[in-house]
């Protein structure tokens, strides 16, 4: 894996993780679970959007 693609994949990562413990939190009708899978959802849009740019670049 190159270098490029880390801060992206990183960042879905993350997203990732607020995706799954926002889930968590609605299960559990916990305050702040809306908001947990807002960030989630809008963070992991954000990396794919970032890698698609990334890969679909030409070289030069």
């Amino acid at each position: 894996m190159t270098n490029k693609y880390k801060i992206p994949l990183v960042l879905f990562l993350l997203g990732m993780i607020f995706t799954i413990i926002g889930a968590l939190f609605k299960i559990m009708h916990w305050p702040y679970a809306s908001i947990l899978l807002i960030i989630g959802s809008f963070t992991e849009a954000f990396a794919i959007i970032i890698l698609i740019g990334l890969i679909l670049k030409k070289p030069k």
